[in-house]
Order: C-alpha cells, then sequence, then structure tokens
C-alpha cells in the first residue's frame, strides 16, 4: 500500500477517535470532554531520552500545515532540523566567546531557520539514530558536543583554527548519520532545498506570539530565555487577547506549536491533565494530589501580573515544546486544549495527548508559533502584518 495512502487511514482513524464521545482524562479519569473543533495530525512520536521536544512539536506543527493546505501527508524528520541547529548554534557560541547557552534545547523558529538554510527532508531520509540505540538517547552526544566548542572557546593554540567545524559535522555524523545531499520520495530525487520547496511550507509564513507586560503590546521582541540562541522574535499581545487569537486559530481549521513549562504539580501528564487549582497544592500528598487532579476543579484566575511575576522569579521557564490540535470542553462548559507530546503513545492513558485548561494556557504559555492567516484580521493588523 503506498505510503500516502497509510497515513491518510491513520489520520482519519485518529480523528474518529478523538470524536468519539465521551472523551476523557483517563480510563477512569473525572473529566469528561465533548469535541469543539479537532485538527488531523499524524500519530504521537516519541523523543525519548533527549531535549529535542521544539524540533518535534516543530515538525508535528508543519506537518498539519501540510494536511491543512491539502499537501501531500508526510513524516518530517526531526534529526535532520536537530542536527544543522546543533552545527549552526556552536558556530554562534564559538562566535560569542561561550557566552551564550549551548544546550540541546531550541526554539520554534529554530526549524524555520533550517527549513529555510537547509531545506527539510522526510523521516525516511534521515532517521538519526547511528548510534547503536532503538530510541532517540542523546546524553552522550550533548555532552560530547559541549566540551568539543568548549575546547575551541578556550583557544589553547591561540588562534582558533579553521578545523572546528569539521570536527562539530563529524560528531554528528558519528551520531545521527551523514546528512543526505539527495534522496528519492516516490520515484523522484530531490536535494533538501528542493524537498523544501516541493512541500510548499514557507518560513516567512508564521511568526510566534506570547504575551508579557515588561513590553509594549503589538510590538516584537526577543524573547529572554536561555534556548532562544538565535535571538529569535516574537509578537506581544495583551493576554486576553492571545488566547483569542489561538482560539480563533483553532476554530478556522490551524494549529499551534506550544511552548510552556510544565514544571507545576497541575501539569499531570500521567493523567492526562494540566490545570492550576485555586488550591494550594505545595503541602499535599501524592494520592492526595492524585485525586485532585482526576476530577475537575475551581481554578485560579491568571492575570497579566500573576503571569509576568512567574517568568521575572524563573517559576515560568520554557520547559517544554507542544502542539496544540484541538479545543474541547469539560462537562462544566470549561474550555479546555487537546495538545499532542512527544513522549510516545504508551506514555498516558491518553495516547500520549494532553487536555490543558484555559487557565493553565494563560499562566505557563512562553511562546506560541502559528500561521499568519490564522491570526484574527484586527490582531494582524495591529502587528502590522
Amino acid at each position: 500500500m503506498n505510503l500516502k495512502v497509510i497515513f491518510s487511514f491513520l489520520l482519519m482513524g485518529l480523528l474518529i477517535q478523538m470524536q468519539a464521545q465521551p472523551l476523557r482524562n483517563r480510563k477512569d479519569g473525572g473529566y469528561h470532554f465533548t469535541p469543539i473543533q479537532l485538527a488531523e495530525v499524524l500519530p504521537v512520536e516519541d523523543q525519548y531520552r533527549t531535549s529535542t521536544c521544539w524540533s518535534f512539536s516543530s515538525l508535528s506543527f508543519f506537518e498539519a500545515e501540510l494536511k491543512r493546505m491539502g499537501r501531500s501527508v508526510v513524516n518530517l524528520s526531526e534529526m535532520w532540523v536537530v542536527r544543522h541547529t546543533y552545527a549552526d548554534k556552536a558556530k554562534r557560541y564559538v562566535r560569542m566567546h561561550g557566552e551564550q547557552a549551548f544546550a540541546p534545547g531550541g526554539a520554534f523558529h529554530d526549524a524555520i531557520h533550517v527549513m529555510k538554510t537547509h531545506g527539510l527532508v522526510p523521516q525516511s531520509a534521515y532517521l538519526g539514530k547511528s548510534y547503536g540505540e532503538e530510541k532517540h538517547k542523546h546524553s552522550e552526544l550533548d555532552e560530547v558536543l559541549k566540551a568539543t566548542v568548549d575546547v575551541i572557546v578556550k583557544n589553547p593554540n591561540g588562534r582558533v583554527s579553521t578545523a572546528w567545524p569539521a570536527a562539530v559535522d563529524g560528531i554528528l555524523d558519528a551520531y545521527l548519520g551523514e546528512a543526505p545531499t539527495s534522496f528519492t520520495v516516490d520515484g523522484k530525487s530531490f536535494t533538501p532545498k528542493e524537498y523544501a520547496v516541493a512541500c510548499g511550507l514557507k518560513g516567512e509564513d508564521y511568526i510566534e506570539i506570547t504575551s508579557f507586560t515588561h513590553h509594549p503590546p503589538y510590538q516584537s521582541f526577543i524573547l529572554e530565555v536561555p534556548d532562544n540562541w538565535n535571538q529569535g522574535l516574537v509578537y506581544n499581545l495583551p493576554l486576553a487577547e492571545m488566547i483569542s487569537c489561538i482560539n480563533y486559530a483553532l476554530k478556522n481549521g490551524y494549529t499551534l506549536a506550544w511552548g510552556a513549562d510544565v514544571s507545576e504539580k497541575g501539569f499531570a501528564f500521567k493523567q492526562g491533565i494540566a490545570v492550576v487549582p485555586e488550591q494550594d497544592l505545595s503541602q499535599v500528598s501524592k494520592k492526595e494530589l492524585d485525586s485532585i487532579l482526576n476530577n475537575p476543579v475551581k481554578e485560579m484566575e491568571i492575570t497579566p501580573e500573576i503571569r509576568q511575576l512567574a517568568f521575572d522569579n524563573y517559576e515560568t521557564q520554557d520547559d517544554h515544546g507542544m502542539h496544540i490540535i484541538g479545543m474541547v470542553k469539560d462537562q462544566r462548559g470549561e474550555i479546555f486544549y487537546l495538545v499532542k507530546n512527544s513522549w510516545g503513545k504508551e506514555s498516558n492513558e491518553c495516547d500520549g495527548y494532553l487536555y490543558v485548561s484555559e487557565a493553565y494556557l494563560k499562566y505557563k504559555t512562553t511562546s506560541l508559533m502559528v500561521h499568519k492567516e490564522g491570526l484574527p484580521k484586527a490582531t494582524s493588523k495591529q502587528l502590522g502584518l
């Protein structure tokens, strides 16, 4: 059977499954959800022991974009994006004399950077596993790369040589595999840049939005998080408008890549839920916490001031990237967002998905990526898009 047909069946089956009622946060969960709008997406993947959520979520988002645009369904290679981001990050790190982050984390715009400068490849052309493991494990790779660039920054020769970029490429080749210069899809040969063009994705069509009070509304700024090594810009919106933009995009068939802090006790992935209970959870036992989070709770009212304080005191950090694919409502009529994670289908009882409350989205979002046409016209005009 043709690969495109197989993916089409998978997409159709997933959508039918998601639209079956009632949806629950787990088999014995107290949350019951009714779908409002759900997008078709490829199956949940597993980043396993890596810090590459930003690549998995970005490419899941772009795969959904291809489906939305009526293009061929394709599973894009996350490790292709990781490989080129690491190489380009190393060059920036050395030029900055080591005075910036060099870690496996990244941002959504890194995928756009790779798409523009290096192209894209399908998963079949680049698995990114050449180190004897069935699943992605990057701890050794991460440390070897960091040690290498730190030696270069120390400048032991008194002058930085011309050889070190090839050394970094050699490490990436050894662990992830040599980057293909061409490959074949459905009998047609492509270079990575040709394939990116053929897919129909255009990096300039996408922007990132957020909401903070330390920058003026409706202006862009460099988001101050360590993983923003490439100094990508985000557009600042009032909090209520950011939520309105999310809802507008989803209701009009778009999805969003979602960057968020997941350190809160209310982020209970095993329970299939992320909420911000009004009740103080700091002193409750694990058993009590499980009981509290397994049923609908009254949540905190999140204001711009509460959100800003959490960002400024490091309670909100850029922990994790995921993919918002739809909206649902619980039995009380409260809005929740269906989120695709990248921790594997077997990671919880929701097949690797998560239901996130509006309060959690308000409180813990660091940034979102969306197609420009997925924004309300009034917001686009305010941003000068």
